[in-house]
């Protein structure tokens, strides 16, 4: 896991205080119950030996109530399929295509949500794997639906892109809170939201967004790029690559 240098940790605990301070003075502004939150690097950068990587999310309240944290990546077209076997070879069957679903997804809270936050907040806004919308491209029927609903979800928590992080939010005081937001090193690229909900007396009072862009850089990025805006150009590249360290290794061969 990759580690931030001590001094930026010191300066993000900071900032949390000045945060808080400032909210806790500015109550009488025109949000009557504010969310304020950042993190402590709006970009991560995936090269090639990314090992993963671990981000400090911060904030403050203007008032009492409970926090909610959801840590959504891009939305795309995301297939599952279904292994049977034949021959005695497991290999895919049909597969079912869900779209718009999001390619990372992560609930981070202080205390398990079943325990007081209610079932029609969860549901409205999509808190929680089991409440995500997500719709296949077209009609399989409700049964089938289901099941690769929950093959989607299994596989992407495998892949530690879809999960829940509870107790891990923590509240200092009633007005600062702190989270620690942990990436895989497989995780997807794109633009990122993080979402900060205040509940308070079963209902949101406020909610804030805090961005998060995550991409490749270096020349992994570049060999990124041309794969997909120039795919003919590289599969002619990577062919005529591989005939020449074909035909050089015979010609080491034939010297030796």
């Amino acid at each position: 896991m990759r580690r931030r240098p001590r001094t930026l940790r010191s300066v993000a605990v900071a900032l949390t205080v000045l945060v808080g301070l400032g909210a806790i003075l500015g109550a009488g502004s025109s949000r009557a119950e504010p969310v304020i939150a950042d993190v402590s690097e709006h970009f991560i950068g995936i090269t090639a030996d990314f090992t993963g990587a671990k981000i400090l999310f911060f904030g403050s309240v203007g008032g009492p109530g409970k926090l909610v944290v959801v840590v959504s990546g891009p939305a795309h077209d995301i297939s599952i399929g279904n292994k049977v076997q034949r021959a005695g070879i497991w290999m895919n069957s049909d597969s079912v295509t869900f779209k718009n679903a999001p390619s990372f997804y992560r609930v981070l809270s202080s205390e398990p949500l079943d325990e007081w936050l209610p079932l029609s907040v969860r549901e409205a806004n999509q808190i929680g794997v089991e409440y995500l919308d997500l719709q296949p491209t077209e009609d399989i029927g409700s049964a089938k639906e289901a099941d690769y609903r929950a093959a989607l979800i299994r596989n992407m928590q495998n892949k530690d892109h879809y999960g829940k992080a509870e107790g891990r939010l923590k509240i200092l005081g009633g007005r600062l809170f702190r989270t620690d937001v942990f990436l895989p090193s497989n995780v997807p690229t794109g633009d990122y939201s993080i979402k900060t909900y205040l509940i308070r007396d079963g209902r949101i009072a406020d909610m804030e967004v805090t961005p998060l862009n995550i991409n490749k850089t270096g020349i992994g990025a570049e060999i990124y790029r041309v794969a997909h805006q120039h795919g003919a150009l590289y599969g002619v590249a990577a062919i005529i690559i591989a005939v020449l360290a074909g035909l050089g290794g015979n010609a080491v061969f034939r010297k030796s």
